[in-house]
């Protein structure tokens, strides 16, 4: 079964200018564990950390340069490993790649501060390649506010910047992720979007209850919008218990089991945040993603359903929303 994963931070390495690559390491995510799981795409996300961390660990950085950094080593694997995965910008690179018999990968920015209120930036990173951006990380920016335990901030949404961004990004062919931004901002990109939008990488509130996971009424509004939210492997963010350190693949099918309940088959997808967080899982990287196919076919989901969550719904907002 093929897959689409729609957020793992694997490029992050790049910034130390090692001799680290996307091919073979180890990590969660490579290209070799890629194809043992049978992926068709990947989105590789150029997260952007507080410089300060990097400080501490003797890396003096900007925005601007770490952006440098880490797509040039996405390229460069790419490039050097071209027989069995290529960039791809939208749906016909997809479906060409997959007949080329090669994998897809596709550029992704976290944290929309690196656009600092610039909508040229906007112009610059879609020609490097960028085709989603998630707005806001878990502080506020140009685009917004982020997630947040205090209610005041969860309950501002985009500012007017982020909600001009997010037309032009939609004229672009950028998809809107809203993972990590606050609830009004979520109500905002429903309001303001005119392609479907994605979570990349999210949970249900419902079923464990961290903010950085969508409310049911989130989950409707994003399958009734045509959007996609991504299955994130990250324990604390798939457990009732917001402490876990450890995701079985059972928490994973239920969480799956709800949103399809709630929003329906056409908006449930997969966005491990491999790379990017903590604890430990059960399905521990690309290659075991197999196995969570297996254990929803036992749930009595069929194989139709099981196509769609894997990487139809996610090639479909491709093509609707990317180009």
């Amino acid at each position: 079964m093929k897959f689409i994963d729609m957020h793992c931070d694997t490029l992050m390495p790049f910034v130390r200018g090692t001799d680290y690559n996307i091919y073979s390491n180890d990590k969660q995510v490579d290209f070799l564990k890629m194809k043992k799981g049978d992926a068709m795409a990947q989105f590789f996300a150029v997260f952007f950390p507080k410089m300060e961390m990097l400080a501490k660990q003797g890396i003096e950085m900007n925005d601007d340069l770490y952006f440098k950094l880490l797509t040039e080593g996405f390229y460069r694997d790419v490039e050097k490993h071209n027989d069995i995965i290529a960039f791809a910008g939208n749906a016909a690179d997809i479906e060409k790649n997959e007949k080329d018999g090669k994998m897809s990968a596709i550029l992704t920015i976290e944290d929309g501060r690196f656009i600092n209120g610039d909508m040229d930036k906007i112009k610059m990173v879609y020609d490097r390649g960028v085709r989603a951006i998630s707005l806001t990380w878990n502080f506020e920016n140009c685009f917004g506010w982020p997630n947040s335990k205090d209610k005041e901030i969860m309950g501002k949404g985009l500012k007017d910047f982020g909600i001009e961004a997010i037309q032009y990004m939609n004229d672009l062919g950028i998809i809107v992720d809203v993972s990590h931004l606050s609830d009004g901002g979520f109500y905002d990109v429903a309001k303001y979007s005119k392609k479907p939008f994605v979570a990349t990488h999210s949970n249900a509130r419902a079923v464990s209850p961290h903010q950085r996971n969508l409310t049911d009424d989130m989950i409707r509004l994003l399958g009734e919008k045509g959007g996609v939210t991504g299955l994130n492997f990250c324990p604390e963010f798939m457990d009732a218990d917001i402490t876990a350190k450890h995701t079985p693949i059972s928490n994973i099918v239920k969480n799956a089991k709800h949103i399809v309940n709630v929003g329906g088959i056409d908006c449930l997808g997969l966005g491990t945040d491999f790379d990017g967080i903590g604890g430990t899982q059960e399905i521990a990287d690309s290659s075991m993603i197999p196995l969570l196919w297996d254990a929803l076919k036992k749930e009595g989901f069929h194989e139709s359903e099981i196509e769609k969550i894997s990487h139809g719904n996610v090639l479909r907002v491709i093509r609707e929303s990317m180009k």
